[in-house]
């Protein structure tokens, strides 16, 4: 069994903030993988499905961002989960809009959602990483992430939240690294290769044929 925590504040006002970018992904999920219906627990409102032939749960904490941990918690315990079994997706501030990283552990980077996860259940759980781009002085930034994204920033996360949930079968399978190439692919697909040698020797061959033709 697995648990996908997406991390956002409750209620309607908070819906377009970039701090509930994770609450997006994970509806994305759930509606994506036909998972079962929200239902009240673990102080959030949790969802039950199948990815890659694992179970998952989707939990949306309640506890809104900064107390994430309790909800977290609460459905750890109780389901008697290991940190390796929790995947965390939410804002990073140190990532500009397209941007997705995954890593396993590691320190909070300054997210007081992640800090209090970790002093629940430990670090060692995996971090999805959507970025919402910072604004340019940490003083601007407890306003910048409880705003909504502007028109050109938020149409670019959805095309992220797309891929993420597109993508998201290798994740689960556990391969973390082709999930991020191919993500990544998706986003900021490679330029053309321009035309090799043979290339140019068939537009040679398809001249001389037509000047032959027209002789």
């Amino acid at each position: 069994m697995l648990l996908l925590a997406g991390l956002g504040n409750p209620g309607t006002k908070f819906a377009g903030h970039r701090h509930n970018v994770g609450f997006m992904a994970l509806d994305a999920i759930v509606q994506r993988h036909g998972f079962g219906q929200w239902r009240s627990r673990f102080s959030g409102e949790l969802a039950e499905g199948s990815i890659a032939g694992h179970r998952v749960l989707a939990l949306k904490p309640m506890t809104h961002v900064n107390l994430s941990g309790l909800s977290v918690g609460q459905a750890v315990r109780f389901l008697k989960l290991e940190p390796g079994d929790i995947t965390v997706i939410y804002d990073e501030l140190d990532l500009v809009p397209g941007k997705v990283r995954v890593k396993v552990g590691g320190g909070h980077g300054g997210h007081n959602g992640i800090r209090n996860i970790a002093a629940h259940i430990g670090p060692g759980f995996r971090r999805v990483r959507l970025g919402i781009g910072h604004p340019g002085d940490k003083n601007l930034v407890s306003g910048y992430v409880l705003r909504d994204f502007t028109k050109a920033d938020r149409k670019i996360v959805d095309h992220v939240v797309e891929v993420v949930v597109e993508s998201l079968p290798i994740l689960i399978a556990g391969d973390d690294n082709r999930f991020m190439t191919r993500v990544s692919h998706v986003l900021n697909p490679p330029p053309p290769k321009p035309p090799g040698p043979d290339y140019a020797l068939d537009e040679q061959a398809a001249e001389a044929l037509k000047e032959g033709k027209s002789g």
